[in-house]
């Protein structure tokens, strides 16, 4: 089987550092509306779309839950913090990218983020011109798990499964990845492997830096390790 011959990125976790912020602003609501439990219901959220995450927490808390106020709370806080979209870059982002760039190597990003805020926050932080392609959580019908993203972004690219690297953090975002069938590197965030996502994953690496020191050859090619 010949090399993979695009690389696609999910962006938040892996890119930018946003999980443990949007955690901390979760847990901040969570006080304020009374959500019990509000470190596990967001674990279980990571990866997916805006629409899957509100349903998520209205099996957890009820209908009687002020779902709304508490979404409000929540994203506002993270808007705060986030100073206007300008999100942490996660160690290597950048280095990563200006390599594969550097090889003509394309690369997409596909992110259950909505395609707008992703394009925001990436030309905040000075990185949209790394993508080809950008492929967001509006584009599709269904979130992570499903692999519906990876698809639309390797069609986009023009490559077939085989000939993609997914590198994801999540494990919505490794199952979707897995189930897209694409060679799957797990860099972790706020969520550990566990036995499954070392099933799931063909690697897992710490960090970018690692992914980018030994994923790939000197020609910029994904390596299968």
């Amino acid at each position: 089987m010949k090399a993979p011959e695009a690389v696609i990125f999910d962006m938040d976790g892996v890119i930018f550092d946003s999980e443990r912020l949007y955690m901390q602003c979760c847990k901040e609501a969570a006080e304020i509306y009374g959500a019990e439990n509000i470190e596990d219901t967001v674990m279980k959220c990571i990866g997916v779309n805006t629409e899957n995450t509100l349903r998520i927490y209205r099996e957890a808390y009820g209908e009687d839950f002020p779902l709304d106020d508490f979404w409000h709370e929540a994203t506002s806080r993270f808007a705060q913090k986030a100073h206007g979209g300008l999100l942490p870059v996660k160690n290597g982002a950048e280095e990563i990218l200006s390599y594969l760039h550097e090889k003509k190597i394309p690369v997409a990003l596909a992110s259950s983020t909505k395609t707008e805020t992703v394009i925001r926050e990436l030309k905040a932080a000075g990185l949209y011109g790394y993508f080809d392609i950008i492929v967001g959580g509006d584009m599709v019908s269904v979130s992570k798990p499903r692999p519906d993203i990876f698809l639309l972004a390797m069609e986009k690219l023009g490559r077939k499964p085989e000939e993609c690297t997914i590198i994801e953090d999540s494990y919505n975002g490794v199952r979707a990845a897995r189930a897209a069938g694409a060679y799957v590197i797990m860099v972790p965030d706020i969520a550990q492997p566990d036995d499954e996502m070392k099933a799931l994953a063909d690697i897992i690496l710490s960090s970018l830096v690692e992914v980018k020191n030994k994923a790939f050859d000197e020609s910029g090619i994904p390596l299968r390790l």
